[in-house]
């Protein structure tokens, strides 16, 4: 919906230097994580920064090359699976059957759901460059999750992470905007689609998001979040008029299951990150 010829790299800047901006502003004592942060914890902040900035600047491009469909069925599918293997990787939790069993139904679901008219005959576009940018999407994703809910662990605000790690990668995403141009935000379509994507998928889910993480596992969070695939649907379909062919609407079902096996409460003596 931006203005025609609009970078597709410049929107996903525009929205994470608003977005960004909007956060850091909006948190309670914003200056007061860097300072009380130790040395380690604040080049995770930076490490966390970069991932977030990743995030948009890669999957915006991966759209434009690729579609809408494909991109996030493997920015969203491969986000759990990396968080859960650097989780592992860093030892901060171990995979449970219980979280691998839900996110691979989950998983499935999201591509099924997304991928159905594909499935069902519709040409889909594939681009390598737009499969790994979309795939490296994803691992951004779940690297600035992971260390998200690491440093909310250790007793900080969700808030101020949250605000920290987006207002640095708002600052990190400003010479991408101005280097691709900014005549598109001049418009009004083009304000209208920046401001639209700062404020909502990106100030106020953030928020949200942050403070999931300090009651749920980074590893538990990222698959939850495959559910944004399904309330997209939902609201194509009751919203814009859009039709979903019948092997989507299994795909939903299959999604629906994977995140309510997550979300289940567990039972007593159970622990573990699902």
């Amino acid at each position: 919906m931006a203005p025609s010829g609009t970078p597709a790299a410049a929107i996903g800047a525009a929205s994470l230097a608003l977005g960004g901006l909007l956060l850091f502003l909006t948190t309670r004592g914003r200056w007061t994580l860097f300072t009380a942060s130790t040395g380690a914890e604040r080049r995770l902040l930076a490490l966390g920064a970069l991932a977030v900035a990743g995030c948009p600047l890669a999957f915006y491009p991966a759209v434009a090359r690729t579609g809408v469909a494909v991109p996030t069925v493997i920015a969203l599918g491969s986000a759990p699976v990396f968080t859960g293997l650097l989780a592992w990787a860093t030892g901060q939790a171990r995979p449970t059957v219980r979280w691998a069993v839900a996110t691979l139904a989950a998983v499935t679901g999201c591509a099924v759901l997304v991928l159905g008219p594909q499935l069902t005959g519709e040409p889909a576009h594939m681009d390598a460059t737009g499969i790994a940018l979309a795939a490296l999407s994803g691992l951004s994703y779940g690297t600035y999750s992971l260390i998200g809910g690491r440093l909310i662990g250790r007793g900080h605000p969700s808030s101020a992470v949250m605000g920290a790690m987006f207002g640095v990668a708002g600052l990190l995403a400003l010479p991408v905007l101005l280097a691709t141009g900014t005549a598109w935000l001049a418009t009004v379509r083009g304000a209208a689609v920046a401001l639209h994507l700062g404020v909502f998928p990106t100030f106020l889910a953030y928020r949200l998001f942050g403070h999931g993480l300090r009651h749920t596992p980074a590893s538990v969070a990222t698959t939850l979040s495959l559910a944004e695939s399904a309330v997209a649907a939902v609201l194509g379909v009751a919203v814009v008029g859009e039709r979903l062919p019948m092997v989507s609407w299994c795909g939903l079902v299959i999604l629906a299951l994977g995140v309510a096996l997550l979300a289940a409460p567990r039972r007593a003596g159970r622990r573990g990150p699902g």
